[in-house]
């Protein structure tokens, strides 16, 4: 299936932002588009949760960034090797694809580290100079055994790891004699062929392990004689060169490990890897769960073109109030009933549909009409629950003929009395009373760009505003916080009795602009907006009239 398409509103979504991207992800899955997803990008308020439980739909899965990252790019069917095996069954599993680097997992299922085929030929053909090291293979019988494919005529703790001098018995016997007794014998398996001179003082000696090859067996007295002095006799059916070499092999893969690898959580983002990795040789990279388990893996040139997230964003179509990554993402279509501004570009043409609607969610049901289609109860509900919030149940002076009609024909799908769930609705939460100040500034906050200012307007709807004078102070506090943290040249907290119809709004920030908000002033900052309600027809434009005429 190919990747998501998510349907995503604006950051600090209010209710009309999840409510179209519930519907419209419905729709685009009804109309060939069946990866659509809906998510969102911010916490869910009160009354967006009132309204997700009256219609019976789960909250919007949370995407907070969409900028590629490892866990995007990794491939999740990946090679392994296992810490308790041997190199050459790793060796055999990397030769089929040509693997030069593979993650070691132990047995339960997390990276220990990467093995790599340097390493292991390293292990297998040491440097000529270390003699003594060249014969020492650290492993157990049992996997030599298994390495060789050898017959077991006599066992003696076959599953011990020791580090075993390995020795070929390829001398006169008398010279051999002497030379065995530079070793402890306790560590000493003896690789040999049908070579009688050879065994019997290897046995008589009381060496760990004897290795007969060319698929010899052993003589029948010498046999009762291994066993009488604990020789363990494997009879390997490889000639003496091979057995030597797979004898070696027979390491487990622990000892090839390499450690000290670098690694990424699922979540970080290329243009992070990007730098890490390329001041590194390694060409391989492991992505691991917090446990340690390995998601997948990514080379350097899984980093030169990454996967983009494909997007579809709703009341919204400026990058200052999207997604974290946008920039980085393929936006496919935009849905919006907002002024157009910011800097939203597109690498390629898109469908973009800007209506001047009181919401998003009226254009989404209109799409619906369009193709045909009637939305389920539940996704009419939800429609119809954005557009009563953001036109104010029909009383704002966004409202439209057309957000009338479009509410009365979801109406018939729903057979809800709009007035009864209207009040239920708006009554469902109130921020003043339940959140913070901080949480309260930065609840449904919007960011804007104008005539060279930076800004935000935070708006918040209440039922009266009698929560709000005590809070007064705390709340400018909490503003000037969010202005500062953001760089803002000033910001403004707009708060709406949706009954009444005024506003009260706090500013802080730039001298200037707050000197020059020509609303009724209740004191320094505050001010009195009989009858504005709407943020985006009636104090944005008012807001932006006012920038055109102060000096930078």
């Amino acid at each position: 299936m190919p990747a998501p398409v998510l349907v995503i509103g604006h950051k600090n979504p209010d209710t009309d932002a999840i409510c179209s991207a519930i519907g419209y992800a419905d729709l685009l899955r009804r109309t060939g588009t069946p990866e659509a997803e809906a998510v969102r990008c911010g916490e869910i308020n009160a009354r967006t949760a009132f309204a997700l439980a009256e219609a019976g739909l789960p909250a919007p899965r949370l995407v907070m960034d969409v900028r590629p990252t490892a866990g995007q790019i990794a491939r999740r069917d990946v090679i392994t090797a296992r810490a308790d095996e041997s190199l050459r069954e790793a060796f055999a599993r990397m030769r089929g694809p040509a693997l030069r680097t593979v993650p070691v997992l132990d047995a339960e299922g997390r990276v220990t580290g990467m093995l790599s085929l340097q390493k292991i030929v390293d292990l297998l053909l040491p440097e000529t100079g270390n003699k003594a090291q060249a014969r020492i293979v650290h492993t157990s019988l049992r996997r030599m055994a298994q390495n060789l494919d050898a017959d077991i005529l006599h066992s003696v703790h076959l599953d011990d790891e020791e580090p075993y001098l390995m020795t070929v018995g390829a001398m006169r016997a008398a010279d051999f004699t002497r030379r065995l007794s530079e070793y402890p014998r306790e560590r000493i398996v003896l690789v040999v062929g049908n070579r009688s001179s050879i065994q019997e003082p290897a046995i008589d000696y009381g060496v760990r392990a004897i290795v007969v090859t060319g698929g010899w067996g052993l003589e029948p007295a010498l046999l009762e004689r291994a066993r009488a002095r604990g020789v363990a006799i494997l009879a390997s059916p490889h000639d003496t060169a091979s057995t030597t070499l797979l004898i070696k092999s027979s390491k487990r893969v622990t000892h090839a490990v390499s450690r000290d690898f670098i690694h990424f959580d699922p979540n970080t983002p290329v243009e992070k890897i990007r730098a890490e990795a390329s001041a590194t040789s390694a060409t391989l990279f492991p992505v691991l769960e917090a446990d340690g388990r390995l998601f997948g893996v990514f080379s350097k040139s899984d980093l030169v073109a990454p996967p983009l997230h494909r997007l579809v964003l709703v009341d919204h179509n400026e990058f200052s109030q999207a997604v974290n990554g946008v920039e980085q993402a393929e936006i496919l279509e935009v849905l919006d009933h907002h002024r157009l501004g910011g800097n939203l570009a597109t690498r390629e043409p898109i469908r973009f549909i800007n209506e001047p609607l009181g919401s998003t969610c009226s254009i989404v049901a209109r799409q619906f009409r369009q193709h045909g289609l009637t939305p389920d109860p539940s996704i009419a509900l939800c429609l119809a629950t954005g557009l009563i919030a953001d036109t104010l149940h029909l009383s704002s002076p966004t409202t439209t003929p057309e957000d009338r009609s479009i509410l009365q024909w979801l109406g018939t799908l729903t057979g809800r009395d709009w007035a009864v769930y209207a009040e239920a609705f708006f009554a469902a939460g109130s921020a003043l009373q339940a959140l913070g100040a901080d949480a309260v500034v930065r609840g449904d906050c919007k960011e804007f760009s104008e005539a060279g200012w930076k800004f935000a307007i935070a708006q918040v709807e209440e039922l009266g505003l009698e929560r709000f004078w005590p809070r007064k102070d705390e709340l400018r506090t909490a503003l000037e916080s969010l202005r500062a943290e953001r760089g803002l040249d000033f910001a403004c907290l707009f708060i709406t009795d949706i009954g009444r119809h005024i506003s009260v709004m706090l500013t802080v920030g730039d001298s200037q602009v707050v000197a020059a908000i020509d609303y009724p002033s209740l004191e320094p900052g505050l001010h009195e907006l009989e009858g504005v309600v709407s943020r985006k027809k009636q104090l944005l434009p008012h807001l932006t009239g006012l920038l055109d005429g102060l000096s930078r």
